[in-house]
């Protein structure tokens, strides 16, 4: 049963993930939900199950598109999918038949981890020269500020040249991918979690995820991954990209926070929903916000101070 599931899994997945060729609109939502079916599978029958789902997506691919075609899909969408979904069903049990379940703050740290290396795999199967890379990339955001440019959405100042605003901004785009792969596998793990629990075949209970905040190593972390960032080639890549990823996981879990210390309160729903309407129409000032107050959680440990008792864990 299992590599059976599997398999239907990785070729659905699969379809999702080469559907980004067409260029439609529709292509980059069905994009992002690719590792959902892997997910599914490796939390509904265990985490050999992602295995087979990765294995033959990453074949489907091959063969239908190009061989670096498998190589992205098992590196950007089947590995990390396969490796959280182990680690949710990860837990150890005690003399007194207790089990205790991988924490939720370590899981984000690994999606964050596999963000980052999501973000080199995809690098890697452009080209393996940092060089090209970089000239790919600065190209691509010379096209998108000429296209802004253009349709007159964006006006640079007197004295700035497209082509060398985008080579600056280069080096930065990492981050940015880093922090979407952080965003996208933090959604489909809740949506196929959500899905599997609703079918009875979810193993664990169903956390508290309010109470979701990083370890501190984490911090040292951040400040180790920004540092090497600094560096050229693609330890540069992959620090930049782990900023991103981190900071995103810190931005989580300060979202985490709010909604932590509202429980119980009158201005929980108008404050909840004022946060998520930012997030939209002001995501490039709420969302550093937002990984400050999860920055601060980590390391004063905020809510220890103003949150009630989590409530008794669901089964």
């Amino acid at each position: 049963m299992i590599p059976i599931v599997g398999i239907g899994a990785g070729l659905v997945a699969a379809l999702l993930f080469s559907v980004v060729i067409t260029g439609s609109p529709l292509s980059a939502l069905l994009y992002s939900a690719a590792p959902l079916p892997i997910f599914i599978a490796s939390l509904g029958w265990n985490h050999r199950s992602g295995l087979f789902a990765t294995a033959a997506g990453a074949l489907a691919v091959a063969v239908a598109l190009a061989p670096t075609g498998g190589v992205a899909f098992a590196l950007i969408i089947g590995l990390p999918a396969w490796w959280i979904g182990y680690l949710v069903l990860l837990a150890r049990g005690d003399a007194q038949g207790t089990t205790e379940w991988y924490p939720l703050g370590n899981l984000m740290v690994w999606i964050a981890a596999t963000a980052a290396l999501a973000t080199v795999g995809s690098a890697l199967v452009m080209t393996t020269d940092y060089e090209t890379y970089r000239s790919v990339i600065a190209r691509m955001i010379e096209n998108l500020l000429n296209e802004m440019v253009r349709g007159r959405l964006i006006a640079l100042p007197a004295g700035i040249e497209v082509g060398e605003l985008a080579q600056s901004l280069a080096p930065a785009v990492p981050l940015g991918i880093g922090a979407s792969f952080v965003t996208t596998i933090t959604a489909n793990l809740w949506l196929a979690a959500r899905a599997v629990k609703v079918s009875g075949r979810l193993p664990r209970p169903w956390p508290f995820i309010p109470a979701t905040t990083l370890p501190r190593p984490a911090l040292l972390l951040l400040l180790a991954s920004a540092f090497l960032a600094t560096l050229g080639s693609f330890v540069g890549v992959a620090a930049m990209a782990l900023t991103g990823a981190l900071l995103a996981a810190f931005m989580f879990c300060g979202l985490s926070l709010l909604h932590d210390i509202s429980r119980g309160r009158p201005w929980r729903a108008p404050m909840l929903i004022s946060v998520y309407v930012a997030l939209v129409v002001m995501q490039a000032l709420l969302t550093p916000l937002l990984a400050l107050i999860g920055l601060a959680d980590t390391l004063f440990g905020l809510r220890k101070r103003s949150a009630s008792p989590p409530p008794p864990t669901q089964s």
